[in-house]
C-alpha cells in the first residue's frame, strides 16, 4: 500500500507529510466495514473516508468560488453561482477523478470491486473531495487551494455562466422552491439512423409538461428543462447547446 500511495502522491503532485490522511482518503466504507470483523462503528468510521468528503466538500467550494470572483470581477452573484455549481458537480468531480486516475488507488470492498465502484462517478467524486480534504488538513488552506486550482485549471479557464447553465437542476430548484415535486422525463420517440439519433423526450411536472429535442437524451432533456422554465416565467435562458 505504501508504493502505491507514493505512486498515487506523484500523481496529485503534492508530497504528504502525514501519509495517514492519504491511506484515509482513499478508503471506501465498504473496505472499512469489511476490515473491522468486530462491528466497531467507531473503528469503521476511523478508517473511512465520509468525514473528509464532508471538509473536501468545503475547501473545494470556497477555492472555486474564489478563482471565479478573481477571473470574473463583474460578473452577477447569479452567474457565479452557476459557474461554481457546473465546476463542484459529481459530474465534473468525477471527470477531474479520471483525469488523475483516482479509481486505480480507492479501497474498496469486495461487493464494489465486483460492481464497478472504482469507475462510479459518486464515489470518484467522493474520494476526489476527500483527496482535497486531505491536503487541508496536512498543510493548510493554500496548499488545499493550490492543489484544486491546477488540477481544474481548463475547467475554470473555460467555465462561462452560459456554459455552466443546468437546466434540469433549475427547474427541479424553481418548482421546489414552489413546493413542488421534481419533475419526470420519458423518452416519447428516436428517430434518424444510428449515426445521427434525434431523441423527443417530455418533462411533465405537476403543473404542465412540455417537450424537448437533441441529438441525445441528456441534451433532449436539458432543452425540456429549458422550455419548462420559460413557460413557468421564472427564468429567461437561451437555447441551450445541444451535443
Amino acid at each position: 500500500m505504501s508504493i502505491n500511495l507514493a505512486n498515487f502522491e506523484q500523481l496529485l503532485g503534492y508530497k504528504f507529510q502525514n501519509l495517514a490522511l492519504l491511506e484515509r482518503a482513499v478508503t471506501h466504507r465498504s473496505w472499512a466495514y469489511e476490515k473491522v470483523l468486530d462491528g466497531d462503528e467507531e473503528k469503521t468510521r476511523n478508517l473511512q473516508n465520509e468525514s473528509l468528503e464532508f471538509v473536501g466538500d468545503s475547501v473545494l467550494g470556497l477555492a472555486i468560488a474564489e478563482q471565479l470572483y478573481i477571473r470574473h470581477p463583474k460578473a452577477s452573484e447569479g452567474d457565479l453561482t452557476l459557474m461554481k455549481h457546473h465546476l463542484v458537480s459529481m459530474g465534473m468531480l468525477a471527470k477531474i477523478s479520471e483525469n488523475i486516475g483516482i479509481g486505480e488507488f480507492m479501497r474498496v470492498g469486495r461487493g464494489e470491486e465486483k460492481t464497478g465502484g472504482r469507475r462510479k462517478q459518486a464515489m470518484l467524486a467522493d474520494t476526489l473531495e476527500a483527496v482535497i480534504a486531505a491536503i487541508f488538513f496536512d498543510s493548510g488552506y493554500i496548499s488545499a487551494r493550490s492543489f484544486v486550482t491546477r488540477i481544474y485549471a481548463e475547467e475554470i479557464r473555460q467555465a462561462t455562466p452560459k456554459t455552466s447553465i443546468d437546466y434540469k437542476t433549475l427547474l427541479q430548484e424553481t418548482l421546489q422552491a414552489d413546493k413542488l415535486p421534481a419533475p419526470t422525463y420519458a423518452l416519447i420517440k428516436t428517430d434518424g439512423p444510428p449515426h445521427e439519433r434525434h431523441f423527443l423526450v417530455e418533462a411533465v411536472w405537476e403543473k404542465g409538461k412540455v417537450r424537448g429535442k437533441g441529438s441525445s437524451i441528456k441534451a433532449a432533456e436539458m432543452q425540456a428543462a429549458s422550455q419548462a422554465l420559460k413557460k413557468l416565467n421564472k427564468k429567461k435562458p437561451k437555447n441551450v447547446e445541444e451535443s
